[in-house]
């Protein structure tokens, strides 16, 4: 039981910390990428100012497409090693070989339902 519960924690610290390389890794990136943009052309000839501009736009519109994936992989990441490790449940040895798991709060607060009624709309009478 105590071995399960230390493969959790220890499965969960390794996706924290994999979740954590992922956001610094894609924060290197941005970073690189942003310090290499090159600086906005302008011409007097809109077809040819658009010609020239396309390639460059579509290759950081990807490169901004790939940051944004991988930010959100090491986002799902980081929380699922947190998650896991917040509900982990703690065990505590008491009496012997007595084990049991210590009971853990909730996440999420319940909150009472109210009971609304809607009323029509009394329309107004035509004279």
């Amino acid at each position: 039981m105590c071995q399960l519960l230390e493969n959790i924690k220890r499965s969960g610290f390794i996706l924290l910390f994999a979740g954590v390389a992922v956001l610094l890794f894609t924060f290197i990136q941005a970073f690189q990428l942003l310090m290499g943009f090159e600086d906005i052309l302008g011409s007097s000839d809109l077809v040819n100012f658009f010609g020239e501009a396309l390639a460059p736009l579509i290759s950081y519109a990807i490169r901004a497409l790939y940051l944004g994936v991988m930010g959100w992989i090491g986002s799902i990441l980081t929380r699922r090693g947190v998650q896991i490790l917040t509900t982990t449940p703690r065990i505590i040895q008491s009496n012997g070989n007595d084990i049991r798991p210590e009971k853990t709060d909730e996440t999420q607060p319940q909150t009472k339902r109210r009971k609304t009624s809607i009323k029509p709309l009394n329309k107004p009478q035509e004279t």
